[in-house]
């Protein structure tokens, strides 16, 4: 990572087998509260994307990651901090979401995105699932 300001995150575009995908809803009190968002988290020290992917995974949904394969990398400033999202598309994954933290979370199908508020960061992930057949 070229900047130490930069948070690392690991996201994961979930896919269930009806191709529809998990978002979660950031809670108030955090960056960019009350938006949606794919689940993940930030990259400790010691692990790579992967690693951290399948550890918030399991620790923020109850998802177990079996297959998670690379997406896209995005970097993104905002007025207060930038951010560095390694993004991975997990379409083979174990356990039932369920939002450990107390975030309200749902399966949506690729179309309907765009009717729930992202952070910027997160367009050009939606673009680029608009864009591919599902």
């Amino acid at each position: 990572m070229s900047n130490p300001d930069t948070v690392h995150v690991a996201v994961g575009v979930i896919e269930n087998t009806q191709g529809e995908l998990l978002i979660s809803r950031r809670a108030a009190h955090q960056h960019q509260g009350g938006h949606w968002e794919f689940p993940g988290g930030k990259v400790e020290g010691g692990e790579n994307a992967q690693q951290a992917l399948a550890r918030e995974l399991l620790e923020e949904v109850n998802i177990e990651v079996v297959h998670a394969a690379p997406m896209t990398v995005i970097e993104h400033a905002y007025p207060d901090k930038r951010v560095r999202l390694d993004v991975w598309h997990v379409t083979v994954f174990k356990g039932q979401a369920d939002g450990r933290e107390g975030q309200e979370w749902r399966w949506v199908p690729r179309h309907q995105l765009t009717a729930y508020s992202f952070p910027a960061a997160n367009e050009a992930i939606i673009q680029r699932l608009l864009d591919e057949p599902a």
